[in-house]
């Protein structure tokens, strides 16, 4: 090795491991080590080409290596140098961007094995807040303004495009002070609040464990101005089977396909025993709702998610229903980087994305709009009866979807309540001076 040769090799030691390098199977790694040193990879180059390598990997499609060669193949001989490695990476990326744009292919209707991870269950006592904003709330979308518990930290479940696994480590925390802190939550008695339970973990997946569906529901009880939703990919529904429930508690279920649900959301309930807990709870007259979020981009989309559609119409009465919700596959990087470094079997990173409002990332407009029109047409029965809405995006999505938006998300807050308060019996009377929104005709009301 010449000079040259020895400085470069000791650059490429310095950066490999700040590149998704480590996590790369042995043969690649040296392959990897082979090509950088012919062709003297920058670390931006490195860094991109190591992400290519991870993404075919997980994605289980034709290696970089046999994509590479093929590249090599189709190039002119007498183009050499650092001309030929610009167009060699220009034209590999031009291939993975292709790749992104098409629906991705799920080869069969069985789930990919994984590997679940042991969580360490906690009680601690801590000055930690539970009750806050939702974490994507903002004036650039068109948001609810959800407000949020956070009774347990961590989830058992392992869906590929979640966030949790991001945040939180190998345990899950319970808050040896769940009943006190939620007695000291300040709410306005005259205004209205929507809670979500499950943003932090899954709100049902943990039953009644340490007594945390007892004191949420006794916080509902105590305050019949909010709406407390728990929000669950699982069917542990016994509590609410055999519990008295406040009226002003709804049930949700995250629902996707059954290829998305097999392929993506490890370890969840299957798709018929979410539906059958959803119906059982719905037997009982406590109301539920349905989250298709994220509607996923792939082959066959157009006649699974209709299909899921009318199976939840054909299962529930429209009045037993609250509201549904559409959203898209959205990401932050640090997730982005928390999947590629697990490196478990997933195809949900085969996407092209581009950044919201906010700098998540997610799909183009084209997409979500085929996706969310195609949803919101398969419920065209139900849109007099169910309060429908789309989950963090744009004002001119909504335009797009439904032909019309919300003017601000107050009025959006205060709709959402007298259309959800209404159907469950109850009224509150709010002090937004923003009115209602009459969602058919599309135009404001001072009421």
């Amino acid at each position: 090795m010449n000079v040259e040769g020895a400085a470069y090799a000791d650059k490429f030691e310095a950066l490999k491991d700040r590149t998704y390098f480590p996590h790369l199977d042995a043969a690649t790694r040296r392959w990897i080590g082979e090509v950088s040193s012919r062709y003297r990879f920058t670390f931006q180059e490195l860094r991109k080409v190591t992400e290519i390598a991870r993404d075919l990997e997980m994605w289980q499609e034709e290696a970089i290596r046999p994509r590479w060669q093929s590249l090599e193949d189709e190039t002119p001989e007498n183009l050499v140098g650092l001309e030929r490695k610009k167009r060699l990476l220009k034209a590999l990326e031009r291939k993975i961007d292709a790749l992104k744009r098409r629906p991705k292919v799920y080869t069969n209707g069985n789930p990919v094995s994984q590997r679940q991870r042991i969580l360490q269950t906690t009680v601690e006592q801590s000055a930690r807040k539970i009750f806050g904003d939702c974490p994507v709330a903002s004036p650039k979308t068109v948001c609810c303004n959800l407000k949020t518990i956070d009774a347990v930290q961590n989830c058992v479940f392992e869906c590929s495009y979640c966030t949790i696994q991001t945040f939180y480590g190998p345990r899950a925390v319970f808050d040896r002070d769940l009943a006190k802190k939620l007695s000291a939550i300040e709410l306005d008695p005259n205004r209205f609040y929507h809670i979500g339970t499950g943003q932090a973990s899954d709100s049902l997946v943990w039953g009644n464990k340490n007594g945390i569906l007892d004191d949420l529901c006794e916080f509902a009880r105590e305050n019949p101005n909010i709406l407390l939703e728990f929000k669950t990919k699982s069917s542990n529904v016994s509590y609410f089977l055999n519990h008295d429930v406040p009226v002003n508690v709804v049930c949700s279920w995250s629902l996707n396909t059954e290829t998305i649900v097999s392929q993506e959301e490890h370890f969840t309930a299957p798709l018929d025993q979410r539906l059958r807990a959803a119906r059982d709870v719905a037997d009982r007259g406590i109301k539920v709702a349905f989250h298709f979020h994220p509607i996923v981009y792939y082959e066959g989309w157009d006649q699974d998610y209709p299909e899921l559609a009318r199976r939840v119409q054909e299962s529930f009465d429209s009045e037993e229903v609250l509201f549904i919700s559409f959203g898209s596959v959205t990401f932050i990087k640090p997730v982005i980087h928390e999947i590629r470094r697990r490196g478990q079997k997933t195809k949900i990173l085969q996407m092209e994305m581009v950044p919201d409002p906010h700098g998540k990332l997610t799909y183009p407009d084209e997409v979500k709009l085929k996706l969310f029109r195609t949803m919101y047409e398969s419920f065209s029965s139900w849109r007099r009866t169910v309060y429908m809405y789309l989950c963090m995006e744009r004002a001119d999505i909504w335009d797009q979807v439904f032909g019309w938006h919300y003017p601000t998300n107050e009025v959006f807050e205060s709709n959402f309540c007298t259309e959800t308060m209404r159907k469950i019996g109850r009224m509150v009377a709010l002090k937004y001076a923003g009115g209602c929104f009459d969602s058919v005709s599309g135009s404001q009301q001072y009421c």
